[in-house]
């Protein structure tokens, strides 16, 4: 089937035509023709199957009917949980919509207002909003959305994931109860469904492929590596695998930062893309990664959402995600428009639990395997100008012996702790450099008595013999014979003050 059968007016089609797609995914032939027709639609199809498009062009049909406005209102409003999705949602909408007169607008946070402001001032059609910022314009009352005909929920459920459910329901009271609402996800669940119950009216149910069961273009992988030595599996085949295009997953920001940082320093042109990054080195970032300058691209799973490029050939699950659903998400960012793909996930014995998750929701079994050709005996190689990490039975100074250490071996241990000592009297230094210094250490008041003689013993003003009962600090560092007479000696030394 062409799109040209689909119901989408002529200027669409050359649209379509002119962005160098053909012939239609099954989730855009089923859901397209049901959508023109003003139907509400319920869209349930796996990672990289043409959503986008399925919800675009039906919405794009609509508005460039001849409309009878002097000015432009927003007519439609599609909501999308990341700036990343938003922005890929309004490029699909340029290109698609290039022989039609309708202005789109992407609204998100991390960037200044000013501009949005401006534009929304001129009038758009359409606006493509994360919940947040859109409510910040719904508060300034810089946007209308009286007038909106379509309402799109893209990625439904990473929405819920992410708390946005709430600020999803406000700006959904702020539109038009008489509209058309379209909505998208990956995966299913019980809050989505209930979602749809309270916001649509008699929706068009259309599933593609299993709804838990990756997409089958992608090969997966499941490798079996502790925890300290991941950096070095992923060195290993990056060094030994052709790999064009790479996304690698990790579980945190700061662990996605300090991936970037080790492949940069192996030699490796990588990049990293996370919601602590400015919306301009994100943008920037995807834009070196799908133009080339970078191979490997380091993201976490919220950021990854948006992220749409041709061409990726590996998908590395660095960290083994939590839930099931973003290992469905992440391994969909290849194997994308029919093309092949793999997928490998480093699982370390902590995360075998999450690969148990991975298998009940797919309902399938995977073998989880040793790396062929790593050397897991090698030791995890440290960081520039960091010490190797220690294993969890290795004493920091007995080793990996689960024996007690000599005496010996204790002393040597021990012996850069023990204070510095003088060669003339055996005594720290640090005591010595105190004492000579000739200033009184004791604070407070203190009868006549022990004021004279606290004197007199920081001055040298005193006997020998006197001197070295009341030298305390020297008696404990005596030889073994004197310290058999140092509990009298001290005795007599508190009973003298």
């Amino acid at each position: 089937m062409s799109f040209s059968k689909l119901g989408l007016t002529d200027q669409l089609v050359q649209g379509i035509l002119a962005t160098g797609y053909t012939a239609p995914t099954e989730i855009q032939s089923r859901a397209i023709p049901l959508a023109v027709q003003g139907k509400d639609i319920i869209g349930c199809a796996q990672t990289g199957t043409g959503k986008t498009a399925a919800f675009v062009l039906p919405l794009l049909n609509k508005l460039s009917a001849p409309h009878h406005s002097s000015r432009r209102h927003v007519r439609a409003l599609i909501l999308t949980p990341t700036r990343e999705l938003a922005q890929q949602v309004e490029d699909f909408i340029t290109g698609y919509g290039r022989f039609t007169s309708l202005q789109s607008l992407s609204v998100y946070g991390g960037v200044n207002m000013g501009n949005q402001l401006k534009r929304l001032a001129r009038g758009v059609d359409i606006v493509i909003a994360t919940p947040g910022r859109l409510l910040d314009h719904l508060n300034r009352r810089s946007i209308d959305l009286s007038k909106v005909e379509v309402l799109v929920l893209d990625e439904a459920d990473r929405m819920f994931d992410m708390g946005f459910i709430n600020d999803v329901r406000k700006i959904i009271a702020k539109v038009p109860a008489d509209r058309q609402t379209l909505l998208f996800s990956a995966t299913m669940s019980k809050e989505v469904r209930a979602l749809t119950a309270s916001i649509q009216k008699h929706p068009e149910l259309i599933e593609i492929g299993e709804r838990r069961k990756p997409v089958d273009t992608v090969t997966q992988h499941f490798y079996s590596i502790p925890q300290d030595q991941k950096m070095d599996l992923l060195f290993h085949i990056l060094d030994t695998t052709a790999m064009d295009s790479v996304l690698v997953f990790s579980r945190t920001k700061h662990g996605a930062d300090k991936i970037s940082h080790r492949l940069e320093r192996r030699g490796v042109k990588a990049v990293a893309i996370h919601s602590n990054r400015t919306q301009s080195q994100r943008d920037q970032a995807l834009a070196g990664f799908k133009q080339g300058q970078f191979k490997v691209l380091v993201a976490t799973d919220i950021a990854a959402r948006g992220i749409d490029v041709e061409g990726i050939s590996h998908v590395v699950n660095y960290d083994t995600p939590t839930f099931a659903e973003d290992y469905i998400h992440r391994i969909g960012r290849t194997g994308r428009a029919s093309l092949k793909g793999d997928a490998l996930t480093f699982v370390s014995r902590e995360e075998q639990k999450h690969l148990r998750k991975i298998e009940q929701f797919v309902e399938k079994r995977y073998e989880l395997k040793r790396y062929p050709s790593f050397d897991y005996t090698k030791r995890p190689e440290a960081p520039v100008g960091q010490q190797p990490e220690r294993r969890r039975d290795e004493h920091p100074h007995r080793g990996p012996s689960n024996g007690r250490p000599g005496h010996q071996q204790h002393r040597d241990a021990h012996r850069d702790e023990r204070p510095h000592r003088s060669p003339s009297n055996g005594r720290p230094a640090q005591e010595q450099r105190r004492e000579s210094s000739g200033r009184s250490q004791w604070k407070g008041s203190r009868p006549d008595g022990q004021k004279r003689r606290a004197k007199q013993e920081f001055s040298g003003n005193v006997s020998p013999k006197t001197a070295q009962e009341n030298n305390w600090r020297k008696l404990v560092d005596e030889t073994p014979d004197e310290k058999r007479t140092f509990r009298k000696k001290l005795k007599r030394l508190f009973q003298g003050s």
